[in-house]
């Protein structure tokens, strides 16, 4: 059986040494990049992304509410927004027995109706 070489990749082994250190002096830190990963990983969930959204106007939810929002149990809400919080996307706090939750920085809220608009156009 003969096999066909991919066309999507090089066949030979060559590099433009001027436009890889172009594009690697453009790359942003490390930093950055590891703060990006984060919000992006973040995200990459449907249940989160319908949490952030509602979070995104200045809301604060408590864990009861984000659960009746997305039809879910309480603890599968909780883990979501532990999640969130852990990521260091949210903040909490507690009145009483009540734990609610808000955005820790309303650039996320921008990030995620910028992208959202952008599929829509």
């Amino acid at each position: 059986m003969t096999q066909t070489k991919p066309t999507d990749i090089c066949q030979v082994r060559c590099f433009n040494q001027d436009l890889v250190n172009q594009a690697n002096e453009a790359l942003p830190g490390e930093d950055l990049l590891v703060e990006a990963q984060v919000l992006f990983s973040a995200l990459a969930d449907r249940s989160r992304l319908k949490i952030l959204y509602a979070l995104s106007e200045g809301t604060e939810l408590c864990v009861c509410d984000v659960a009746s929002l997305l039809e879910m149990k309480i603890a599968t809400a909780s883990h979501h927004l532990r999640k969130l919080r852990d990521l260091q996307i949210l903040k909490y706090r507690n009145d009483g027995k009540l734990a609610y939750y808000s955005l820790k920085d309303q650039r996320v809220a921008e990030i995620l109706h910028h992208a959202l608009n952008q599929l829509v156009e």
